[in-house]
């Protein structure tokens, strides 16, 4: 069971900041930017590049989700950023899919 399945099955404790049936957004425990929370999907999809087309509700959910609660932020004035890391090569720590919303200051580009 990852990490994130523990949050949603309400094992582990985290600042839930959106909850719906196919996905929950919490505040992330080591934030790069003052505004940083995860969107994850219920479904347990382990990255971007293993999702089916199937899962393509799920997906275009997240995107949605996302949007909303940057907007609930405050940061549809001044921007943020979507990031879904895939592989240790990217950064992803916990194999289950999860979007990051960023926001609240200037970032620079490329990234990392």
């Amino acid at each position: 069971m990852t990490l994130f399945e523990k949050i949603i099955a309400r094992q582990i404790p985290a600042n839930i900041v959106y909850e719906d049936d196919l996905v929950i957004a919490i505040n992330d425990i080591k934030p790069v930017a003052p505004t940083h929370v995860l969107v994850i999907p219920k479904k347990v999809i382990p990255r971007i590049a293993e999702a089916q087309p199937e899962d393509h509700k799920v997906l275009g959910h997240m995107l949605l989700k996302a949007a909303e609660i940057a907007k609930k932020a405050g940061l549809d004035r001044g921007g943020f950023r979507l990031v879904i890391n895939n592989g240790p090569d990217a950064g992803e720590t916990v194999p289950h899919l999860h979007l990051h919303i960023i926001g609240g200051r200037s970032m620079a580009w490329p990234p990392g």
